[in-house]
């Protein structure tokens, strides 16, 4: 029998290949993404640091996201420009962002001074995470049009979900490593918190270079594609298909359900290294650890789901489950009297089942929803959308920390901060995440989508 391969993308050596390296450069993004969230005691001990100034600073993520639309320019341009344009433009964005963020957490700009009401360290370090933002969502909306590109009708639940596995690798990396990396590196007693910093830099140097080997490949398969199979001038996309897309029900309620659940898990990751050190008791230099556990549990189970899905279906179940136990481990999460670091290490390990559910359905079927000629403007604007809440949420919990949440000794001095809102803050994400799922899986059924169908067509 003659195994003629038609395009490149027939190759599983090629599309599996062509994964890998760009699966590499987002577990270098998102190292940076969390680097900072176990040093969150040293910064408030040794830097001056409050709650709002963290949440501040993480909360720059979307910024210009948001407010300035950058994901839907990023969006429009990957569809006008193409997948290589548009990566090699989103890592060069990460890594003048994260030159900045060093430059402040340095103190290499001096830290005196205001700028906008805000200490000019964290103007500075908000400005450059902002940046970096732009990068890593514009990668994102990038590597996911590539997945698509090389395993549409093929396994591409289980392409997502071992790249959202690997880049929950650098998640992990960026909880378990800067805490213990800062105080062997620090002097005096002092923790080097610019050090983890540096190390990301280094990461998105080499992500870069792995996103140009994948340039070449992009090529390959471009070439191997027949003119039958380009694109024709009226199937190209044009700047009036974000009217379609803006119409559809079924597109505002899988963007209404990534802003929601990720508002659960993303800006709990921020805080969960400092909410082991108060709530659980746990030593500062391995607080990061026990949310480290979350994403090894996603590379597992995400590429495991996804592959369930492309051969069984049940995608908006699978989604519906997701968001039910999101408000589960929430909700135990802010039950005062469960305070011993085992529980804290259990409900962890939940989360990342929670975490590798709803991701490993949720953007394999946006395809199944939307052209694919619309689809780099489509997962913009799901960014776009879902970067409203990363962008509130951490400054929300930032403020209500800082405001309700101090507890102070009889000296005066703080003691530790109660956790119990925040994390009914969180549970609350979980059951808006329900209704939405169950509205998702009823328009299914009504406008046949297929998310309840398996992706790998035979």
């Amino acid at each position: 029998m003659n195994n003629f391969t038609h395009t490149l993308r027939d190759s599983k050596t090629a599309r599996w290949g062509a994964l890998a390296v760009v699966s590499f450069t987002m577990l270098c993004a998102y190292y940076i993404n969390y680097v900072i969230s176990p040093l969150k005691p040293f910064l408030e001990e040794y830097m001056n640091w409050s709650s709002s100034d963290f949440g501040i600073w993480n909360g720059a993520y979307g910024f210009f996201n948001v407010f300035f639309f950058m994901l839907v320019f990023a969006g429009i341009i990957l569809d006008k420009m193409g997948v290589r344009f548009s990566g090699i433009t989103a890592s060069l964005a990460m890594i003048g962002g994260t030159v900045l963020q060093y430059l402040a957490i340095s103190q290499i700009i001096p830290g005196q001074g205001m700028i906008f009401g805000l200490k000019t360290q964290i103007a500075i370090g908000a400005l450059g995470f902002g940046i970096f933002g732009v990068g890593v969502e514009m990668a994102g909306i990038t590597v996911s049009k590539i997945i698509v590109k090389w395993f549409k009708g093929k396994e591409l639940a289980l392409a997502m979900g071992l790249e959202m596995a690997t880049a929950r690798m650098g998640t992990a990396l960026a909880l378990a490593l800067p805490a213990p990396m800062a105080l062997a590196l620090g002097k005096d007693g002092i923790p080097n918190v610019s050090a983890p910093v540096m190390l990301g830099l280094g990461l998105l140097v080499a992500g870069f270079f792995a996103f140009l080997w994948y340039v070449s490949m992009d090529k390959k398969l471009d070439k191997s594609i027949s003119d039958a199979d380009l694109v024709s001038d009226e199937e190209k996309f044009k700047i009036k298909d974000i009217l379609f897309i803006i119409g559809n029900k079924g597109f505002w309620l899988i963007a209404l359900l990534c802003v929601l659940f990720y508002s659960g898990v993303f800006p709990f990751l921020y805080y969960a290294a400092d909410l082991m050190v108060n709530k659980y008791g746990v030593n500062p230099k391995f607080a990061g650890t026990i949310p480290a556990l979350l994403p090894f549990g996603t590379i597992i189970l995400t590429p495991f789901f996804g592959n369930l899905y492309d051969r069984k279906g049940k995608g908006a179940t699978i989604m519906l489950t997701g968001s039910v136990m999101l408000l589960i481990v929430h909700s135990f999460f802010a039950v005062p009297f469960l305070n011993h670091s085992a529980i804290a290490v259990v409900l962890i390990m939940l989360l990342g089942v929670t975490f590798s559910l709803v991701p490993s359905a949720m953007w394999p079927s946006v395809p199944k929803i939307i052209p694919e000629r619309q689809l780099g403007s489509a997962y913009a604007l799901i960014f776009w959308v879902q970067n409203i809440g990363l962008m509130l949420v951490p400054v929300l919990i930032g403020w209500v920390l800082e405001k309700y949440c101090r507890v102070f000794d009889e000296s005066g001095n703080l003691s530790y901060y109660d956790y119990t809102v925040p994390m009914m803050i969180f549970a609350a994400t979980g059951f808006l995440s329900i209704i939405v799922a169950y509205l998702l899986k009823a328009e299914d059924k009504r406008k046949r989508y297929g998310l309840e169908l398996p992706n790998i067509q035979k």
